[in-house]
């Protein structure tokens, strides 16, 4: 599949909207109740939150011209350490290796990183053996208030090889 990944555009939003929207819904689907997904979707990708995003690490990944997933990576507080903040690929697209191209992306232009953090719903079952196929390992295990709703998180990082 040719894919085109580059750095996303203000233009691109409603694309990501969209992509954040039919992503969550497919993967939380029996997990998370979808009106607890829709008022996070309504304000964590609003037109303001994304602007502010296009200033982090994130690309877009085209498939026929279309906006088909994005990745989000933002530097944490200490210097070569980020945290992975959202890889979400339409659910059609889903297991033909465009998270893990996107991954490698958005790694290209930090060479130097000492970790990635990110966390997932532990019940996202196929997001985490995607992480743990790509070496992160888990860290931590935690019970997360999601907008009054509970959820198992976990704590994965990848550190770089030295």
């Amino acid at each position: 599949m040719h894919l085109n990944i580059r750095k996303m555009l203000e233009a691109d939003i409603p694309d990501v909207q969209y992509v954040a929207k039919k992503s969550w819904n497919a993967t939380y689907q029996g997990i998370i109740p979808e009106d607890v997904q829709n008022s996070f979707l309504k304000v964590a990708y609003s037109d303001e939150m994304l602007k502010k995003r296009l200033y982090q690490i994130i690309f877009v990944a085209e498939h026929d011209e279309k906006i088909i997933g994005f990745i989000n990576l933002k530097e944490t507080e200490q210097p070569n350490t980020y945290d992975l903040s959202a890889i979400y690929i339409l659910p059609d697209y889903q297991g033909k290796r465009i998270g893990s191209r996107l991954i490698a992306h958005s790694i290209e232009p930090i060479k130097n990183f000492e970790k990635i953090f990110l966390e997932v719903e532990k019940d996202n079952i196929n997001a985490v053996n995607f992480y743990r196929k790509l070496g992160f390992k888990i860290v931590d295990e935690y019970n997360d208030d999601f907008d009054g709703h509970i959820l198992r998180t976990l704590k994965m990082t990848l550190s770089k090889v030295r």
